[in-house]
């Protein structure tokens, strides 16, 4: 049976990015299943539209396929069928399916060349961080493989195929993508140096030998994933989930991956205390959590 890789992808105010993002999660090829699970933090620019859209024509893959490869105006036509699939505190639950296709421009997709992708759209009913919104994700996840995306296009699916391959030949538990292997990358250069103080106090407290603690790109075994406890709402999710990775000796493995940080005034939304709040955390989950 072939494995299915569980994309889960927190979702904030994106309206400009998302449809961009989805083409390019369905296109890369991985040969895998992919299980996409879309949790939105209570946006309020205009992505629920977006997702509602996603949800109403979820009975037919072609209509949706040409939804996400073409400009978001103006708005396609658009089915009533909805499918729900479980309901809990503050959130919405729905499923649909998105096809895969190799190419941006949908008339040139045939349809054998497509292959199975899923999606569940989930929506917080009031503003709770990335942490919480990936806690929510990984309620629902059904793939062997589990891997984290943000939204916003800094991240470059893409590097997919590199991501899981050590976790395919069993060379790891773990995969970071680190943005920092190859040296430094298009971004902030003080978030460069942020991340680098944290990632090197991390390693000094959980014995680790990592190059970006802080990066998105984590992919991670589903039945280690489901083991661990996770608490921190906002950013303080990568320094626990490193630190009980660390604890539980996983065996982690860092690939180098391509990265376009975005700027402040793109929506970068991450601030210095994030930052400082992160150096508790790192000593938290480390000797007291």
């Amino acid at each position: 049976m072939e494995p299915t890789l569980s994309i889960v992808i927190p979702i904030y105010n994106e309206v400009a990015s998302l449809k961009e993002l989805l083409q390019q999660v369905a296109s890369v090829e991985i040969g895998m299943k992919k299980e996409l699970i879309l949790v939105d933090d209570f946006s309020t620019d205009g992505t629920r539209d977006i997702l509602k859209e996603i949800e109403a024509i979820q009975a037919d893959s072609g209509e949706i396929h040409r939804y996400i490869s073409t400009p978001q105006t103006p708005p396609i036509a658009v089915s009533n069928q909805q499918s729900a699939v479980g309901t809990q505190e503050d959130v919405e639950v729905s499923e649909t399916s998105l096809p895969k296709t190799e190419n941006r421009k949908p008339k040139a997709i045939p349809a054998e060349n497509t292959s199975e992708i899923s999606a569940k759209v989930f929506y917080h009913e009031v503003n709770k961080g990335k942490g919480a919104t990936l806690r929510t994700g990984f309620q629902h996840i059904t793939g062997e493989i589990t891997l984290i995306q943000d939204a916003d296009l800094e991240y470059d699916p893409k590097d997919y195929p590199k991501l899981l391959q050590p976790i395919l030949t069993g060379e790891a538990d773990v995969v970071y993508g680190s943005r920092f292997m190859e040296g430094r990358q298009t971004g902030l250069l003080r978030s460069y140096l942020a991340n680098q103080f944290l990632t090197t106090l991390a390693n000094i407290v959980n014995g680790t030998r990592l190059t970006d603690m802080e990066t998105c790109y984590k992919v991670i075994r589903t039945s280690i994933l489901k083991e661990i406890s996770l608490y921190s709402d906002r950013f303080g999710f990568e320094p626990e989930i490193t630190a009980k990775l660390a604890r539980r000796k996983c065996k982690i493995v860092e690939v180098p991956i391509s990265y376009r940080g975005r700027d402040y005034h793109e929506g970068k939304t991450v601030s210095w205390k994030d930052g400082v709040a992160a150096i508790f955390h790192i000593l938290r989950f480390r000797f007291f959590s």
